[in-house]
């Protein structure tokens, strides 16, 4: 039997910056997944992606795992970020993109 958040927790600790949203970076399958994408292109910094709509099991396991109801989940360094309305005003106070490339730093 899966163990769905041990399965999570090993996606968020091994990468970064991942995403957690509808449909994948080339192609969203809804506006917030889209719009939390173009945020993070903009910051140019790489990030993994996990498209819930191909495993349900996900999909509702990362609501639980993260405490959060809603998809995109974004996670850097381990720990929720926040969903597309807390990344994209983080972009647009220019906090996100330090906060993403110290993360992928602290990867390398």
């Amino acid at each position: 039997m899966r163990d769905i958040q041990k399965e999570i927790e090993e996606l968020v600790k091994s990468k970064p910056v991942v995403l957690f949203m509808k449909g994948t970076p080339s192609m969203p399958m809804c506006g917030f997944s889209a719009r939390t994408v173009e945020a993070l292109k903009a910051c140019g910094v790489a990030f993994s992606s996990v498209n819930v709509l191909a495993d349900p099991d996900i999909r509702e396991g990362v609501k639980e795992y993260g405490k959060w109801p809603t998809v995109p989940q974004l996670y850097v360094g381990g720990e929720l970020l926040g969903g597309c309305d807390i990344t994209l005003e983080m972009y647009q106070n220019g906090e996100l993109e330090p906060l993403l490339k110290q993360a992928v730093a602290g990867q390398a």
